[in-house]
């Protein structure tokens, strides 16, 4: 009896370990190469530019979409509970909190992962597959520093700053619910967020979206460099690099958030 179309489940477990395995230690290499590249920088400062425009236009809008509902969405779940204990005020100290410490960066993250993360696995990954890299190779025009440094950079920054204005219209939809919904007044609410947060709060969700964004690039470049087999290998170099890219924030995010805190 033929038993190839059976799912083995520990095949399917050796080809995960290895495929990751592999998949880390490519991206591992690409990262130092493209750090010996650090004095093209001044060199490649348009494109790096132009990745920002790109970073911040694609990922803006439907960041400040995703954020104000999340902080009207948080808001309105605690503080219905809150509100059984006359404590409907406090929301302001929860989102604030947690809009700065985890939602702000992660969701950014997330939603640069898959506007801008698949569009530079696909970007690069057409270029593989069309031999336009090897065509770069060939003009001694080096593809990490030409194609992946400006990228790294440009998500490295943006991804920040994005989660800055995350945060803030985060904070905002929360407070907009509490006087809506719960009847908090603004300066109650805004002054218990001040109160909430700490400048620890404030850097180490910064410092983890700087971590997430050049962690998206890093993965978006390293899947469109492996790209082969024309069309269809591209789709699935863009598939594998949102995936990766919102697997490895969740595992990052735990393993700093448990430094800092």
């Amino acid at each position: 009896m033929n038993t190839s179309h059976l799912f083995n489940p520990f095949k399917s477990v050796r080809l995960i370990i290895t495929g990751t395995l592999e998949s880390l230690g490519y991206n591992l290499l690409l990262l130092i190469q493209s750090a010996r590249q650090y004095r093209s920088i001044p060199n490649r400062f348009r494109e790096t530019v132009n990745q920002i425009s790109i970073c911040a236009r694609g990922g803006f809008p439907v960041a400040i979409i995703v954020a104000i509902f999340s902080g009207m969405v948080l808001a309105l779940q605690s503080g219905i509970e809150m509100a059984r204990w006359g404590q409907e005020a406090q929301i302001g100290t929860l989102v604030a909190a947690t809009m700065c410490r985890e939602m702000g960066p992660v969701m950014t993250a997330y939603i640069l992962a898959g506007l801008i993360g698949s569009t530079m696995a696909a970007e690069i990954g057409t270029m593989k597959v069309s031999e336009e890299i090897d065509a770069l190779e060939v003009m001694s025009i080096d593809p990490i520093s030409y194609l992946v440094l400006p990228r790294l950079l440009a998500m490295a920054l943006v991804c920040p700053l994005l989660t800055v204005y995350t945060n803030v219209v985060g904070i905002l939809g929360g407070g907009v619910v509490g006087k809506l919904v719960l009847n908090v007044n603004f300066s109650l609410y805004f002054r218990y967020a001040q109160e909430a947060l700490t400048l620890k709060d404030i850097y180490s969700g910064l410092f983890k979206a700087l971590i997430f964004g050049f962690m998206i690039a890093l993965v978006g470049c390293s899947q469109g460099l492996r790209a082969e087999n024309g069309a269809a290998g591209v789709g699935k170099a863009t598939m594998k690099a949102v995936v990766i890219a919102l697997i490895s924030i969740l595992i990052f995010d735990y393993f700093l958030t448990w430094l800092f805190y």
